[in-house]
């Protein structure tokens, strides 16, 4: 049994640390080197070699998979509870290779209708025009919509939970009945939570996405994404989008990301703790129109969050100022401690104001058509986060 296989079952705090990162056999270092190779030594013959292949028990060339790529992947698949993993370079490629793979020409897709912007391109506008690939926007958090959808030629139920802006949480095992039974495969993308606060996997799905940009990584200095599941659907992922699609990460990366896992279940409680504080604040001031959390009991998906999200909710809300297009902009300017920028999970608290004409405002809940923020809680002290919320409202007189 492998040091990666003896991990897999020792606690999370434990796996963090030791899974993927066994003492390198040629210098003796108890870190993992970058290897940064995109070729290695052929054996013997080497015309036996699936060149198309990504068997990555023998590495000849990092498009299929290099070691810093391996490593991660251990690593991803102890903290998942997966079987097999396929790193990519983004979030996005992880992503599109569920796509790829998964999806064809006359196939059919249900998919949460609330999801990140490249997901909803790709499947909503992308996939059907060039491929003819179908796809059927639901409301997720109705199990009963989501099996109203399934068409004879779908192939693919694909959720987010939370979801990427509105925050809505699905019931996990509710989807994963309901596609099993017809025979279908679930994708869900575990991002906004991670695996520290939610296991797809574990709740039956076939299938989990994580942006390694976000949580996993923690520290905004590297982009990847990765697809958790079942050996044989992560090998036909591998095949098709890392090597015929190039969606390779770089060896640098991959190390970056590799060293951030580890402190992910130190970093999590502190975003699932201040987010929850925020959140409590945010929702007591006068001048605030909504907020949407899942810890709140106001969060409509509340119970099923308490039931599936544990031990946190995750560090990300949505909410909207009781203000016009243009107080939300002031109010952004008068922050001193959180960052108008776009992504999530950095250690560092970050916001963006999506506003009144993005593209899938249709599919909103009414309260965010008026414009609202998405903030990501960072690891600062909480009580200058609330600190300064408060004073950019008061000098936007709200």
């Amino acid at each position: 049994m492998s040091n990666t296989e003896q991990v897999k079952k020792q606690g999370f705090l434990t796996r963090a640390v030791h899974a993927g990162t066994e003492i390198d056999k040629e210098t003796g270092a108890i870190r993992r080197p970058i290897t940064m190779a995109n070729s290695y030594a052929l054996p013997y013959d080497a015309s036996n070699l699936n060149w198309s292949a990504a068997d990555l028990d023998t590495f000849v060339y990092t498009r299929n998979g290099g070691a810093n790529q391996y490593y991660l992947q251990q690593k991803l698949c102890a903290l998942e509870d997966g079987e097999d993993c396929a790193v990519l370079g983004t979030g996005v490629a992880a992503l599109s290779g569920v796509f790829f793979a998964f999806l064809g020409h006359g196939d059919h897709a249900v998919v949460s209708d609330s999801t990140y912007i490249a997901a909803y391109r790709l499947l909503h506008e992308i996939l059907p025009k060039k491929y003819g690939v179908e796809s059927t926007l639901v409301d997720a958090t109705n199990p009963e919509a989501v099996k109203a959808a399934i068409r004879p030629n779908t192939k693919l139920i694909h959720v987010e939970t939370p979801t990427n802006p509105t925050i809505r949480v699905c019931d996990i095992q509710a989807v994963v009945k309901i596609a099993h039974d017809a025979g279908l495969l679930l994708s869900v993308d575990n991002t906004f939570a991670s695996p520290y606060n939610q296991r797809p996997l574990t709740l039956g799905a076939d299938l989990c996405v994580e942006s390694l940009t976000k949580y996993i990584n923690g520290h905004g200095d590297a982009m990847g994404g990765a697809v958790i599941g079942a050996k044989h659907l992560i090998d036909k992922i591998r095949a098709e989008a890392l090597v015929n699609l190039g969606g390779a990460i770089s060896p640098f990366n991959a190390w970056l990301i590799m060293r951030g896992a580890v402190t992910l279940p130190f970093r999590m409680p502190q975003h699932n703790r201040s987010a929850l504080e925020v959140a409590y604040f945010l929702e007591k001031q006068s001048g605030i129109r909504f907020v949407a959390y899942p810890g709140l009991k106001s969060h409509p998906d509340h119970q099923v969050a308490k039931k599936q999200m544990k031990p946190g909710f995750g560090g990300v809300m949505a909410f909207g100022l009781k203000a016009d297009h243009d107080a939300h902009n002031r109010f952004v300017s008068h922050l001193k401690v959180i960052t108008s920028a776009v992504s999530l999970g950095h250690d560092e608290s970050l916001i963006v104001f999506l506003g009144e004409k993005d593209e899938r405002q249709y599919l909103y809940p009414e309260a965010f058509h008026e414009g609202f923020f998405r903030l990501s809680i960072g690891l600062e002290d909480t009580e200058d986060l609330i600190e300064d919320i408060r004073q950019a409202l008061e000098k936007s007189d709200l």
